[in-house]
């Protein structure tokens, strides 16, 4: 993560700068005894199976020796990850994560959510708002000479000069931003063209399933990809919509449970791993692991969730592939001293704490080397619910805001528009859609200097931001008097905006 605060930047890089080398760990020392016995049979009957990352040195003779004391700890290893020292495990063995923490050469371990599943950790703000026959009927009426059918209503291109970017260069098929979420309808017209389903898999419960169609979403209402998707790379064919980069390729790995939609840490581990080993130059990230928001350090199981998904990141760097995430959808100022996380954990009863962000950490949008995207309305103002931080947020983007309106589009809707499964269009606004935004100038960077590294294009999203600073007046979105947040920092970087929104038009002519 880019420049925190001092004391933040001490407190961020100590524990997450020790897993930079897969063969490191969190834990300061690694015990040697051999694991303890296994649970009684009463005890594993009472409790139910939950589903464990086990992080190791990563070498073949420890990942073997793990592997044994995990069938004797009563766990079941679904599939590891020699490169990176990660296991994913399952087991109803309720002191399993206490046993493999004390077992030689495993680093950290714990369990990835705390019950049975219920909740969804996606980032878009509010429900979809669908477009009908009837207005899309009255849109493609109302489009311009060379403009898709419904890009009258897309302002966020003409917010960061997508549309006439794609003029120069839309973008090169030898790009694929890898979609990392509920899942991708290639079969949706402004998507099929551009979806590369050689590069994508469902990744659900920690293991690559590369067979077709396993990329695509559960149901229909697990939308949430199919409209990331489109926001990247919808084709410019004359059907619907177009994308930030209409000419690179997108793929999807899915990561939402089938049923309760939550992004659990083993399949956002294989999600990144996977992106890595089939040369996926970018990956976007509308989300955050579940089931806890905020990753405490002091606690074991989080320890473990952020050991493990940080060992998967990193490796999918280093193989070459830049990460965006979104910064969250809670208005809370990341660089804080303190924060209230009133929805953790969200698979079973949320249990109100206050937290240090500095210490707790959202993922993956607070590790290291992870591209932070805050979101923007078409006022080029920061969105009422877009999470910020100065030091913290890298770059912003438009995800659509409900009380910035736009004068220039025919349905005067302040949130954004893109592809729906079926073959259908909606609104929806969030920080989910400011990271699609910048995934696409990313990718637009990557078709105009394709031999840039994650670092290279990191740096050029920066450089070629545009910072509106900050807001000269309180920042009242909702106009109840009551000032919703504070924007610290200065014209070249602040808290609100990072280096600033992105900028499509400059990416392809510098």
């Amino acid at each position: 993560m880019a420049h925190l605060r001092s004391r933040r930047r001490i407190a961020l890089t100590v524990p997450l700068g020790i897993a930079l080398a897969a063969s490191v760990g969190f834990a300061p020392g690694i015990a040697t005894a051999a694991p303890d016995a296994p649970a009684t049979a009463s005890a594993k009957a009472e409790s139910p199976k939950l589903a464990y990352v086990v992080n190791t040195r990563a070498d073949s003779k420890t990942i073997a020796y793990v592997k044994k004391a995990i069938a004797k700890a009563d766990g079941s290893v679904v599939v590891a990850y020699p490169k990176i020292g990660v296991i994913v495990a399952h087991s109803a063995n309720p002191a399993f994560g206490e046993q493999m923490r004390k077992v030689k050469g495993v680093q950290s371990a714990g369990a990835t959510r705390t019950s049975p599943l219920t909740a969804a950790g996606t980032t878009e703000e509010g429900a979809p708002a669908f477009v009908s026959k009837s207005e899309a009927k009255s849109l493609k009426a109302q489009a311009g000479s060379g403009a898709e059918p419904l890009e009258a209503d897309q302002w966020d291109l003409r917010a960061i000069g997508a549309d006439k970017a794609a003029e120069i260069n839309p973008g090169s098929k030898k790009v694929t931003v890898g979609v990392i979420d509920t899942g991708v309808d290639d079969t949706h017209p402004d998507l099929a063209s551009n979806f590369s389903a050689s590069q994508s898999a469902s990744c659900v419960g920690g293991k690559a399933d590369a067979s077709p169609g396993a990329w695509r979403p559960e149901k229909p209402d697990h939308y949430h990809g199919t409209h990331v998707a489109g926001e990247i790379a919808a084709a410019r064919n004359g059907v619907g919509v177009a994308g930030v980069a209409p000419g690179v390729k997108v793929a999807g790995i899915k990561v939402a449970d089938p049923v309760s939609e939550l992004f659990y840490p083993e399949s956002v581990v294989c999600a990144f791993v996977f992106a890595a080993d089939k040369g996926i130059e970018i990956t976007n990230n509308s989300y955050y692991v579940d089931p806890w928001l905020y990753n405490c350090m002091d606690d074991p199981d989080q320890r473990a969730i952020v050991d493990a998904v940080n060992r998967a990141q990193l490796y999918a760097q280093k193989k070459g592939t830049l990460n965006l995430a979104s910064a969250g959808n809670s208005n809370h100022d990341l660089a804080s001293d303190e924060i209230l996380d009133d929805s953790s954990p969200d698979d079973s009863t949320p249990v109100p704490r206050t937290i240090d962000p500095s210490e707790c950490f959202d993922l993956p949008t607070q590790l290291p080397g992870v591209v932070t995207v805050s979101a923007t309305g078409v006022q080029n103002l920061k969105s009422y619910y877009s999470t910020y931080g100065k030091g913290v947020i890298d770059i912003a983007a438009p995800g659509g805001d409900k009380y910035q309106i736009p004068a220039d589009t025919p349905s005067k809707n302040g949130r954004i528009l893109s592809t729906m499964p079926g073959n259908e269009y909606a609104w929806l606004q969030g920080t989910s859609m400011a990271s699609p935004h910048a995934s696409g100038v990313a990718a637009l960077l990557k078709s105009t200097h394709p031999k840039a590294s994650p670092a290279e294009l990191q740096r050029l999203l920066k450089k070629q931001a545009d910072n509106p600073g900050c807001p000269t007046e309180p920042y009242d979105p909702d106009g109840d008097g009551k000032v919703d947040s504070v924007c610290e920092g200065g014209k070249n970087k602040n808290g609100f905006y990072g280096s600033g929104i992105v900028d499509a038009l400059d990416a392809v002519k510098k």
